[in-house]
């Protein structure tokens, strides 16, 4: 069984930066492309970033381009996603997922086999 565990999450100023984890257990790393996901209250789960198997590819939607990095560590089994110049409108609970390496095209579409619990992360002014 494939069990993806965010960590990393929490409370940050406007402007500020945190790094979020997604270790990956019960399964091969590299078969799986990676991505993350965000859900504000009351707002519909949509797609933020993914990565490929390899990590020489990425994604990312228009709203986190140029302030949201996505990036893998193989031998460990983690995916990262680094956020800076937080945004009042980037609080949501952010969950990692991963997908069939193969399906990596989709995964912006909510292609998703495996999906973590979700880390809270809150913007404060």
């Amino acid at each position: 069984q494939v069990q993806l565990v965010e960590s990393g999450g929490g409370l940050v100023q406007a402007g500020g930066s945190l790094r979020l984890s997604c270790v990956v257990s019960g399964g091969i790393f590299i078969n799986y492309a990676m991505g993350w996901f965000r859900q504000a209250p009351e707002k519909e789960r949509e797609f933020v970033a993914a990565i490929n198997w390899r990590g020489d590819s990425t994604k990312y939607t228009d709203s986190v381009k140029g302030r949201f990095t996505i990036d893998r560590n193989n031998a460990e089994d983690t995916v990262y996603l680094q956020m800076s110049s937080l945004k009042l409108e980037d609080t949501a609970v952010y969950i990692c997922a991963a997908v069939h390496r193969f399906d990596y095209d989709h995964i912006s579409a909510g292609r998703v086999d495996y999906w973590g619990q979700g880390t809270q992360v809150t913007v404060s002014s």
